[in-house]
Formats: C-alpha cells, sequence, structure tokens
C-alpha cells in the first residue's frame, strides 16, 4: 500500500466520484455503494454539496485491501468486523492479528487442497499425453 494521502475534501473539490474509483479499481459502481451499505469501507465516504460521493486515496488503498481480502475467499461479514476493528482505532491490534490469523489459516488450507487438485489433474494430463502420443 501507498503512502497516506493529503487528506482531500468534498469542500477543497478534491478527490475522486464513485465513477472514478470504479474505473481504479475495477469494481462495480454497485459494488462500491454496496460495499458502503455493508460498513466494509474505513471511513465514512464523504458528500459533496449535491450529496455526490467523494473518494480520496486512502479510500481507494483500504478498498484495494478489502479487494485482496475478497479475492483470497474472505467472507464479506469477515471484512466488515476487520473494517470495524480498524473504525474503532487503536487498541485493539490483537482481535485484528487473530481475525487475519484465521483467515491466513483458512487460505493455506485452500492451497494445499488446490494443491492436490492440481497434481491429480497434471497426472490424468499426462496420462492422456502418454496414450495420444503426445
Amino acid at each position: 500500500m501507498s503512502a497516506p494521502s493529503q487528506p482531500q475534501t468534498p469542500e477543497t473539490g478534491a478527490g475522486l466520484s464513485i465513477g472514478q474509483v470504479a474505473e481504479r479499481t475495477g469494481l462495480s459502481v454497485h459494488t462500491l455503494r454496496f460495499y458502503e451499505r455493508e460498513g466494509i469501507l474505513a471511513g465514512p465516504v464523504r458528500r459533496d454539496a449535491g450529496g455526490r460521493r467523494i473518494y480520496t486515496e486512502d479510500d481507494v488503498d483500504w478498498l484495494t485491501v478489502c479487494m485482496v481480502l475478497r479475492a483470497s475467499g474472505m467472507p464479506v461479514p469477515t471484512i466488515r468486523e476487520y473494517a470495524q476493528l480498524v473504525r474503532q482505532g487503536n487498541g485493539n491490534e490483537k482481535e485484528r492479528l487473530a481475525l487475519l490469523r484465521r483467515h491466513q489459516q483458512r487460505v493455506a488450507e485452500q492451497m494445499r487442497a488446490l494443491t492436490e487438485c492440481q497434481d491429480l489433474i497434471n497426472y490424468k494430463v499426462g496420462v492422456y499425453e502418454d496414450i495420444l502420443g503426445q
């Protein structure tokens, strides 16, 4: 993750629109709104005078973390729990670490299972290549 960016506020006109964030992250506008409703963002999304969402670089960095956690199979409720701990600030690092260690263990187990699957598939591919003389 990059270093924290300069604070951006709707009052200064700085920041990113929901469309810009969608383009930068690859998440759909619908998903960004869903993440906001589900409490997955580390902080509240600011709004401009017209009620449009204004995101910061820190929001994009946080969304990147969430995308990696989600891609690794972390359920949305667990990401929400992690986000709640982050929003609470310092003092709950043990809880954050425990949550991430549990997920780390699940990912390691999934990787072992996938390696076993890949080994079997590789074996079967070899069998058919031998039969076909490839």
